[in-house]
């Protein structure tokens, strides 16, 4: 059992993550390629994912990613890193930079129990290159596996979203915890997770980030370090909606109504969560300017938010332009 101490700041401190960590989803997608107990709803979805995986031809280092992702038992706290909660490319970063004595002590824990392939002693010894094809790897798996389905995922984790932000609207963090049962239990200042390995953590005052994940299905999970920042990943609600599915093409319709470049632009914004406009100007093979000149008008419109991030644009979808994409999808 997982059992959580919470101080008054704690309490204070406990909140819900603003969207989906694609770090988390990406990692816990790869153990969902190979089946495990409660994963029935993802059959269609290891099928076309497994195929296209294949397809994409990563060589050895596909065989590094998932000997660090065994579906049973712990993996690698140093492929979730917090800053993936602000995008993928923030994660990237962070788990490229690493320190070297985390991967040594990380690669070193999970080869207690595994048998890792030759490429993870070089991973443990940070060697940029190396490090450089498994993130790189990351993407592509993220690309093949998790964007494509987006839709669903986005659909399932504003559901759950609605759920804990009505209970703390009206229970306050108390009401929050409460409304996670039965996956777990709040009683004086102490979240009890039954079917979790045994593990105590004291968060002494740093609070408690809750990220709603689709790919969890096993339960509860949180870091193995008590030092890294204090998060609980949980499986979030399922309904007979909660079937993974591939997005369509933009609808003809949406795109007479705005244009089809614009309307593939907001789109890859509803599916790249945080976007910029680079990533926006690769994935649509238009030129920068054009992407640009998209976002701006999108933005003018009041279906997208910007906000500058050092030298990037990022954007994201207002609630007018999730709508928009939702009525039709």
């Amino acid at each position: 059992m997982l059992r959580i101490y919470f101080t008054s700041d704690d309490i204070a401190r406990t909140r819900i993550a603003p969207g989906p960590d694609p770090l988390w989803e990406l990692v816990l997608s790869l153990q969902m390629l190979r089946p495990q107990r409660g994963d029935l709803l993802f059959t269609t979805w290891r099928h076309e994912s497994c195929k296209a995986v294949r397809h994409a031809r990563l060589g050895e280092v596909l065989g590094l990613l998932l000997a660090l992702t065994p579906n049973v038992g712990y993996f690698p706290d140093f492929l979730n890193p917090i800053e993936a909660i602000h995008g993928l490319d923030h994660g990237i970063e962070a788990l490229r930079t690493t320190p070297i004595p985390m991967l040594k002590r990380d690669v070193c824990r999970l080869a207690a129990t595994h048998r890792l392939p030759e490429s993870a002693r070089r991973l443990a010894d940070g060697e940029p290159a190396i490090l450089t094809d498994l993130t790189e790897a990351m993407r592509t798996c993220y690309d093949l596996a998790v964007m494509p389905y987006r839709r669903s995922i986005d659909a399932a984790l504003g559901k759950d979203r609605r759920i804990r932000t009505f209970a703390l609207a009206n229970g306050g963090v108390e009401g929050l915890l409460a409304s996670l049962r039965p996956m777990m239990t709040w009683s004086a200042g102490e979240l009890r997770i039954p079917g979790h390995r045994h593990q105590e953590l004291h968060l002494h005052g740093r609070g408690l980030l809750l990220i709603p994940s689709y790919f969890c299905v096993s339960g509860p999970l949180t870091m193995f370090d008590p030092d890294l920042p204090p998060v609980l990943i949980y499986p979030v609600v399922r309904g007979p909606d909660a079937l993974p599915s591939r997005a369509s093409t933009m609808p003809a319709a949406l795109g007479a109504l705005i244009g089809s470049t614009r309307a593939a632009v907001l789109d890859v914004i509803g599916t790249r969560e945080g976007a910029s406009t680079t990533t926006l100007a690769r994935h649509l093979g238009i030129s920068m300017a054009t992407a640009s000149e998209h976002t701006t008008v999108l933005r003018q419109s009041g279906l997208i938010s910007s906000h500058r991030d050092h030298n990037r644009t990022l954007h994201h979808l207002t609630e007018l332009g999730r709508a928009l994409l939702d009525t039709n999808g």
